[in-house]
């Protein structure tokens, strides 16, 4: 086998002692993108597994240059292929997050049907600072605006498709019909919640114009509960794993909140809102926005997440009527 070099140091492949494959730098990977798998399958760059989330087996690569990157490549499971464009749609949220200018986003290196490459992020420890600024640079973010609900790529949060067909809204018509009734029916269409539960839902999907605080869309990030934020050691926050697309700022603020919160939660919200004051009556929308990952949840991983819906959904229905006071 033999791989078209752009660099003058080459070095043999090692394959019945003929062809010659360049030194895999960031240069020559930006370049030949295309190559990298044959890379790997030739061990010619070192790879260390790091932790990379629920879905995805993750890496680190070190290239000849000393330079690294953060890989993602779907497992091997019987019967389960990558889902057609999982990963470019990936790519393309990340891309349109860095586009705003604000938030600090890595950089993608190679998108390829069975993998994504990213410019790797060396950790660090959270700080009051870091919070503070991620919360304005989120605020920026969100106010870059999007031509409309949904995105011009398809969706999927974690490994489930999510609906990004380009909508003009109104937003809780749009957040009822794409964010919350299709985890809704795959939850009980999973066994993870029944029909009592399903109903209690539907009466907040009924009620879901009643809770004000309709915007035009934002730049969401999708899926921002905090493991997707990433302490880096220049002492700021960077945004990985989206599920971007036009949506409600509001939506991005909940899912923070879930599972405990980050670090500094309240510096990041004293960033936000300094930069960006929210709508009257936001905290009692707070359970509303976050049906939406919960019911993900139960449709990923089961019953195990029943409590947390069922919970969401009555605080959601006794604050309806507050929603739109002062906040």
């Amino acid at each position: 086998m033999q791989v078209a070099a752009i660099s003058e140091v080459t070095r043999p492949t090692g394959v019945g002692g003929s062809g010659y494959l360049a030194l895999m730098d960031l240069a020559y990977l930006r370049a030949h993108p295309e190559h990298l798998p044959t890379f790997l399958t030739h061990q010619r760059i070192r790879e260390t597994p790091v932790a990379g989330g629920d879905s995805c087996a993750a890496s680190r690569l070190t290239l000849d240059d000393g330079h690294s990157v953060f890989t993602k490549t779907w497992p091997e499971r019987a019967g389960r292929p990558v889902p057609a464009g999982f990963f470019d749609t990936e790519a393309a949220g990340l891309r349109w997050l860095r586009e705003a200018g604000a938030l600090a986003v890595p950089e993608v290196v190679v998108a390829l049907p069975e993998l994504l490459a990213l410019d790797w992020v060396d950790p660090g420890e959270p700080t009051p600072g870091a919070a503070e600024r991620f919360g304005r640079e989120l605020a920026d973010t969100h106010r870059a605006g999007a031509a409309g609900f949904g995105a011009a790529w398809p969706g999927f949060i974690g490994t489930l498709p999510q609906d990004n067909t380009p909508d003009d809204g109104p937003w809780p018509d749009w957040f009822a019909r794409r964010r919350l009734l299709p985890y809704l029916r795959m939850s009980v269409d999973g066994g993870a919640l029944d029909g009592a539960d399903a109903a209690l839902v539907e009466q907040v999907v009924a009620r879901v114009g009643e809770f004000g605080g309709d915007e035009p869309p934002a730049r969401v990030h999708g899926d921002l509960w905090p493991g997707n934020l990433l302490w880096g050691a220049d002492d700021r926050v960077w945004l990985v794993d989206p599920a971007a697309h036009g949506g409600h700022r509001e939506t991005d603020l909940a899912q923070l909140a879930l599972f405990g919160g980050p670090p500094h939660h309240d510096r990041i919200m004293a960033g936000y809102r300094e930069a960006w004051p929210l709508a009257d009556g936001w905290p009692e929308r707070v359970p509303l926005h976050q049906l939406h990952l919960l019911l993900v949840h139960t449709a990923l991983f089961g019953g195990a997440y029943r409590d947390a819906v069922v919970g969401a959904a009555r605080t959601a229905l006794r604050g309806v009527g507050r929603a739109t006071v002062d906040g």
